[in-house]
């Protein structure tokens, strides 16, 4: 990780959970990380305990709707202006909404795309203008995806996320052709889990919070640091090493 030190790094939906982690370790290993997300409240205090724990890198909070674009070319622009421009982006933000097929909310599924697919290919075009015009060679962009990516369960509440999800899988694979097409050394890499014990189910089941809290008592999850050290993994890697995806799942989980 040594080559990424004063880098930066933009970790999207970056108060809570996944998110939260990996920019904390990206500050722990030197970067500049700017952390988005619409409560930088909780970002805030994180920027704080990094440093009190006096690491060496910089945990800058930004607030950022991902489901408008406005605020998106608003931050990237700030970037620019502040750091220069981004080396690493780390493309987290995404949510489940319990909204079926036959029976969802449009307003619930144009959300869910929203973030988890628009919100994505935004912050992943901007972030590669970023490099290109700074002849960035090296750069990462790295999607936090799902085994919903992979697979399809027998859950009605989560269809239509688990469609956005394979989105970001065939969105990941298109930018890897898309970056050698360009004659760039810059790398697309998914990394997709499985349960990871987050507040991921309590906002899906909003109505049920048994239901979520049963969820993560079902098995022992993954959890945030798990992703995190996957991501340092991936970054750590040699620069002519594509890790294209990589999946993880709770030893004792079954799909």
């Amino acid at each position: 990780m040594d080559r990424w030190r004063g880098r930066v790094a933009l970790v999207t939906g970056a108060s809570v959970g996944i998110g939260a982690a990996i920019a904390k370790s990206l500050v722990q290993h030197g970067m500049k990380v700017v952390s988005c997300a619409r409560n930088v409240e909780q970002i805030e205090k994180l920027s704080s305990e990094c440093v009190r724990s006096g690491f060496s890198g910089t945990l800058i909070p930004y607030k950022c709707d991902l489901s408008v674009e406005d605020d998106m070319l608003s931050m990237f622009s700030w970037i620019k202006v502040q750091h220069q421009g981004v080396d690493v982006c780390i493309n987290n933000a995404g949510l489940a909404l319990p909204e079926p097929l036959l029976s969802g909310r449009t307003s619930g599924w144009r959300t869910m795309m929203d973030v988890n697919v628009i919100g994505l290919s935004v912050c992943t075009r901007e972030a590669y203008q970023s490099m290109k015009e700074r002849n960035i060679d090296d750069g990462h962009i790295i999607n936090i995806n799902s085994m919903s990516g992979h697979r399809v369960i027998n859950n009605a509440d989560t269809h239509f996320y688990t469609a956005s999800k394979y989105a970001v899988t065939a969105l990941t694979e298109g930018l890897r052709q898309e970056l050698r097409e360009a004659k760039t050394h810059i790398r697309a890499t998914c990394i997709s889990p499985g349960l990871v014990e987050t507040e991921f189910a309590y906002r899906l089941f909003s109505e049920n919070q048994e239901k979520a809290a049963a969820t993560y008592k079902s098995i022992k999850c993954l959890q945030a640091a798990d992703i995190a050290n996957a991501v340092v993994y991936v970054l750590s890697a040699p620069p002519h090493v594509q890790i294209g995806d990589i999946q993880m799942r709770p030893v004792e989980q079954l799909t």
